[in-house]
């Protein structure tokens, strides 16, 4: 395979293993992909992800045939291509995260609860229960990804997107972290939700102060 495909499925390993190793991925369940051009380094189906190798990332086309002798992509495989053609991910990132796949049998959305959700896109949408690895599980997750860069599937898990790996990653991990935020306050009262004009003052201050630039 070319190298870069090689750097990738590298890149897509290690974040397996990191996010085993956060607790947020568990034994085979959970997957995650890296686009580079017209093909894509995904993780093997039944892959143990906290012992991912570059050898068990397998590489597919845009329409998930896989390119040369490697291993079968995850049955989640439609929804990493759906997220690829739809938003013009770099990454996708799918988990059963705990915290968040707790919520998702309750909430129909996380509340936007802290202004780094922003970084999400705001609140967080749940999506309605579909089948794994069914067309109509990808479907329902595109479009609750609208407008975000995360969702979460009902009693199931979460998906994330970024530009790359590092931000795909980085938004679960945030979400995550909203997550847990959301239900500790939950054991105390009912949380405060951040408005629109609190979205739009922080946005300001961060255009104002130039973060990230």
């Amino acid at each position: 395979m070319p190298r870069v495909l090689h750097a990738r499925r590298e890149e897509v390993a290690a974040a397996c293993r990191r996010l085993a190793a956060a607790g947020l991925v568990a034994g085979t369940s959970g997957n995650l992909s890296a686009r580079e051009g017209d093909a894509i380094a995904v993780t093997a189906t039944g892959a143990v992800l906290a012992e991912m190798t570059p050898e068990q990332v397998a590489v597919v086309d845009l329409e998930g045939n896989v390119i040369g002798d490697g291993p079968t992509p995850t049955s989640e495989i439609a929804l990493h291509l759906g997220v690829y053609e739809r938003y013009g991910a770099g990454a996708v990132v799918h988990t059963h995260a705990p915290m968040a796949t707790a919520l998702s049998t309750v909430l129909d959305e996380l509340p936007m609860i802290h202004y780094e959700m922003l970084l999400l896109g705001g609140p967080v949408r749940v999506a309605p229960y579909r089948t794994f690895g069914t067309p109509e599980l990808a479907e329902s997750v595109l479009e609750a990804l609208d407008g975000r860069t995360a969702a979460i599937m009902a009693n199931h898990g979460t998906v994330t997107f970024g530009s790359d790996v590092a931000g795909a990653v980085r938004a679960t991990e945030l979400l995550e972290w909203a997550s847990t935020v959301y239900w500790r306050a939950k054991q105390i009262g009912d949380p405060r939700v951040l408005s629109e004009q609190n979205a739009a003052d922080v946005v300001a201050a961060v255009t104002q102060r130039g973060y990230g630039q």
